[in-house]
């Protein structure tokens, strides 16, 4: 099953949401997107060609925007918002918690450029911290995909979906290995490959650094059951308690901070159903820096090597 996990082509997730709302914008006319001056970066250009009527410039008012993308659903509207991830939610937090997540709008917050591999634009662009702040909003569910063709998949479920979003993906080219045609189910996890000896979580870039860390673990006789948590909140609890009942212990893998992240959302299911040894993946309670992708994944820890790694530290401490 690992073996027949190959990349397909190397494609930006931001490319995957461009076109994704483009495709569900053509399904559905209340679709409309919104942007604070990054029509380009989140690759908007083909949906404001085709609906041009259905666009709004916001320019960098960022907190404008979820009050205008709230407004727009009370009259049955299923408004996109797009910007950066820093942008998304830590300097708009407020508005989404009040106009968007208390009042239980059918807001889709779109968030590129998350994590690290946003790479040199620095510590201040690279929110590491997002996905515990959305998910702790009572009602607001978190999608994190893993390459192209999922954020592609993910947006046109999205917009299927009633009620408030957060979609995050990032900035660089990665590599692409799930279906095209592929249909995304919102709080399900994805099993890419069943194993005994130990199960590996991921979500968003660090699932196919997994898949590499899995074949490696392979070819040491280790047997790794690898699922991709793309979606955060709801969490497919299930599926996690599923996996741990038969490997007896885990790792998390994520571009995010250790704390409040997916490890967090796993290790609760798994104290309160199934306590087992777990190591995480993930950014040690620091802020980023100014780098090229594989530099800051590489210093910071969230690479193949980091994983098989974790991996073998949590099976010497399995009983």
């Amino acid at each position: 099953m690992l073996n027949d996990i190959v990349i397909l082509n190397e494609k930006e997730t931001r490319g995957g949401f461009g076109e994704g709302i483009l495709e569900a914008g053509r399904r559905n006319p209340n679709v409309v997107a919104l942007t604070a001056d990054l029509l380009g970066s989140l690759k908007l250009n083909a949906f404001v060609k085709e609906f041009p009527d259905r666009f709004i410039q916001c320019g960098i008012a960022e907190a404008n925007m979820i009050g205008v993308a709230a407004g727009l659903t009370i009259g049955g509207k299923i408004p996109f918002t797009t910007t950066f991830a820093n942008f998304s939610t830590s300097r708009v937090y407020d508005q989404i918690r009040q106009s968007v997540a208390y009042s239980g709008k059918n807001v889709k917050i779109c968030a590129s450029h998350a994590g690290l591999t946003l790479g040199e634009d620095g510590a201040t662009h690279q929110v590491l911290e997002d996905i515990g702040m959305m998910k702790m909003l009572p009602g607001m569910t978190v999608i994190v995909p893993c390459d192209f063709n999922q954020t592609k998949a993910a947006t046109i479920a999205v917009a299927e979906y009633e009620g408030p979003v957060y979609l995050r993906f990032g900035r660089p080219k990665w590599p692409n290995f799930t279906a095209e045609d592929q249909k995304f189910d919102i709080g399900k996890a994805q099993v890419l490959a069943e194993g005994t000896d130990i199960s590996i979580f991921a979500c968003g870039h660090m699932v196919w650094l997994a898949v590499e860390a899995a074949k490696i673990l392979a070819e040491k006789g280790i047997s790794v059951e690898l699922i991709n948590i793309h979606t955060i909140k709801p969490l497919d609890e299930a599926a996690v308690i599923k996996s741990i009942r038969k490997t007896g212990c885990m790792v998390t893998a994520e571009e995010h901070q250790i704390n409040g992240g997916l490890g967090d959302s796993i290790a609760n299911v798994a104290s309160r159903e199934c306590p087992v040894p777990h190591e995480y993946v993930a950014v040690m309670d620091t802020f980023g820096e100014s780098g090229t992708p594989k530099q800051l994944l590489d210093k910071y820890g969230l690479t193949t090597a980091h994983i098989v790694a974790a991996a073998e530290k949590a099976l010497s401490r399995k009983k």
